[in-house]
């Protein structure tokens, strides 16, 4: 019973401070935000954020899991909700796209994150991220909807696409014009792997 409340108690500190830290990272910014300040606002000490986080680098990455997670929820309803496989495909790339005007994923998950983190291609929520593409691609080549192609090849350029695209929103002086051209292009390269279909033999 101890050990089952002591757990509860660590992941409602874990919560508190994530639910802080994703408030002052997209109100100031990583850099500007306070350890002291968030972690008062919690209602906690820096010691219990060095206890679940290690750092201030590793309570951003917990945000930003959790933030990706949200997002792919969301990317997965647009895709849920398309009328087939392959506009449902198309769909979730444009959704995750458009999520680059959203002042929170902005900056935390365009601007700060791989400023601190590194290269978001390479974070590890990124990983399911393309198994799940792979396997969608996959079937898009086996049905005949897109043209043979190595299912991971495209996958890795799609999503890589969509990326840098969200990147450069959130970088644009205009981000709602930068998103209406990153779109369009964005959809055309995507067709571009569509199956050609040749007329039928007379």
């Amino acid at each position: 019973m101890a050990t089952g409340r002591r757990a509860e108690k660590m992941e409602e500190t874990r919560a508190a401070l994530i639910r802080a830290a994703r408030r002052a990272f997209a109100e100031k910014g990583y850099a500007a935000a306070s350890m002291d300040e968030l972690t008062a606002e919690a209602g906690l000490t820096r010691g219990a954020l060095y206890h679940q986080f290690g750092d201030k680098k590793g309570l951003l990455q917990a945000v930003v899991g959790q933030i990706d997670a949200e997002m792919l929820a969301r990317t997965a309803q647009r895709r849920d909700g398309a009328a087939t496989p392959w506009l449902g495909f198309l769909a979730e790339g444009v959704a995750y796209i458009e999520m680059a005007l959203e002042p929170e994923i902005q900056r935390i998950m365009l601007l700060d994150g791989p400023a601190v983190l590194g290269d978001p291609s390479r974070w590890p929520n990124q990983t399911a991220c393309l198994r799940t593409s792979t396997a969608t691609v996959a079937a898009l080549v086996a049905d005949g909807t897109m043209a043979p192609v190595d299912p991971e090849a495209a996958a890795r350029l799609i999503n890589g696409a969509a990326l840098n695209a969200a990147l450069w929103i959130a970088a644009s002086e205009d981000p709602p014009a930068t998103l209406a051209r990153a779109v369009e292009a964005f959809q055309r390269m995507v067709e571009g792997f569509l199956a050609v279909r040749q007329p039928a033999v007379a």
